[in-house]
C-alpha cells in the first residue's frame, strides 16, 4: 500500500455541518460513518495518511443548480460575498472541531513535516489545517497571525467568489480560467505576509490573472493543490499548459483533483467516470511538468468522485490504476505523498 498525503479535503465541512443539526463530529470521524467521504476507518483502509484540511464558508444563499444546455455547456452563476465576522466565527468552528479530534487521538494537527511523517508512522491522521476562501481574515491581516498561530498553514485567497482579496472563477465549461481581475491590493498584502509567515498559497480557485498576480508577488513556489489539465477538460477550473509550465519553472506542485467536472472530457458530473480519465491528466501533468511537480488533491467531501474510488477506503484504487499505467514504486511514493512534503518543507522554510 502507498500512504497517501492529500492536497485538499472538505472533511471539517462536512463535520461542521453535520454537527449544526445535532451530530457529534468526533463520533462521526472516529467510529466511521456512511457520510461522505472521510472518516478514520475508511482512511485508514484506503492509505489515506492525512492531508489539507480545509476550513471552507459555505455560501449564505443556495448554491445555483448545474443547467446544461443542449451542447453541454454550463456556467452556474457566482454566489454573493460573506460578511467578515460571520465568516470567521463559522472557521473557529471548524478549527475547534480539528482541535477535539486531536485530542480525541484521531489526528494530529501538523504545523512540520517532521510533525506529518511522525503522525502517518503513528497511524494518526496527519492534517494541515488550510482556509480554503480567506472571507475569514480581516484586511488588517490580525486573524491572519492569530490563525497560524493556532496552527493554520496553508491558504487560498479565494474560492470561487469574489472577495476583499482577489477573483475567484465560476464553474463554467467550456471556459478559459482568464474570467476576470486577480488580486486586490488587499490580496497582495496577504501574499506578502504569507510568504513572511511561511504559509503555503494555494492557486487552485482564484483567476488566470490572479495566478500571475501571485507569481509575481510570490517568491515561494506556485502550488495548485486540487486543479486538472485545461487542455484534457476545459473547464474554468483547470490549468492552461501555460500555467503548468510555470508550476515546473518554479518548483511546485499541482495536485489532481478527483471531481468528475474536471475530469471527464464532457465536464459532466458523472460518478460514472473510468479511472483511466485520471491517468491521463497524471500523463499530461508528469509530461508537461516531470514527476516532482505533480500530486494528489482529492477534493474529498466536496465533490462527485469516480464511483471506482467512491470514497477514502478507495484510494488505492488509483495507486492500481497508476502502477497498471507504467508508474512505478519510488514514482508513486512522490505521487501519493513525497512531493508534498518536498513542497512544505520549502514553503515552510525548514533545514
Amino acid at each position: 500500500m502507498q500512504l497517501i498525503f492529500d492536497g485538499h479535503n472538505d472533511v471539517l465541512l462536512r463535520l461542521w455541518e453535520h454537527a449544526q443539526k445535532g451530530a457529534d463530529p468526533i463520533a462521526e470521524f472516529v467510529d466511521g460513518t456512511d457520510q461522505g467521504h472521510i472518516d478514520a476507518p475508511r482512511a485508514k483502509k484506503g492509505g489515506l495518511a492525512g492531508g489539507f484540511c480545509a476550513m471552507f464558508i459555505p455560501p449564505n444563499e443556495d448554491y445555483p443548480a448545474r443547467e446544461v444546455d443542449q451542447n453541454g455547456h454550463y456556467n452556474i452563476p457566482m454566489v454573493g460575498p460573506l460578511e467578515q465576522p460571520a465568516a470567521l466565527n463559522t472557521a473557529i468552528g471548524m478549527a475547534a472541531i480539528a482541535f477535539r479530534l486531536e485530542r480525541a487521538g484521531a489526528l494530529t494537527i501538523c504545523r512540520s513535516t517532521a510533525g506529518i511523517r511522525s503522525a502517518m508512522a503513528a497511524g494518526r491522521f496527519a492534517a494541515v489545517l488550510h482556509i480554503e476562501g480567506c472571507e475569514p481574515i480581516a484586511e488588517d491581516l490580525s486573524t491572519l497571525e492569530a490563525f497560524y498561530a493556532a496552527g493554520l498553514r496553508s491558504l487560498g485567497p479565494v474560492w470561487s467568489r469574489h472577495n476583499r482579496f482577489g477573483h475567484g472563477v465560476p464553474f463554467a465549461y467550456p471556459s478559459s480560467p482568464d474570467t476576470g481581475p486577480g488580486l486586490t491590493d488587499a490580496g497582495v498584502e496577504l501574499v506578502k505576509a504569507c510568504d513572511r509567515l511561511g504559509i503555503m498559497i494555494d492557486l487552485a480557485h482564484i483567476t488566470e490573472q490572479g495566478f500571475w498576480d501571485v507569481a509575481k508577488t510570490s517568491t515561494q513556489p506556485l502550488v495548485a493543490t486540487h486543479s486538472n489539465v485545461h487542455a484534457l477538460t476545459p473547464i474554468s477550473r483547470n490549468l492552461t499548459d501555460r500555467q503548468l509550465d510555470a508550476i515546473r519553472e518554479r518548483k511546485g506542485i499541482a495536485g489532481l483533483n478527483y471531481a468528475t467536472t474536471m475530469l471527464r472530457p464532457d465536464g459532466l458530473e458523472n460518478a460514472d467516470t473510468p479511472l483511466s480519465e485520471m491517468v491521463r491528466h497524471i500523463d499530461h501533468m508528469v509530461e508537461r511538468m516531470g514527476i516532482d511537480c505533480v500530486a494528489l488533491g482529492s477534493d474529498f467531501d466536496g465533490a462527485t468522485i469516480p464511483a471506482a474510488i467512491g470514497d477514502a477506503a478507495g484510494g488505492q484504487a488509483l495507486v492500481e490504476a497508476l502502477r497498471s499505467a507504467g508508474y512505478g514504486e519510488d514514482d508513486l511514493a512522490k505521487l501519493c505523498r513525497e512531493n508534498w512534503l518536498r513542497l512544505l518543507k520549502s514553503v515552510w522554510r525548514e533545514a
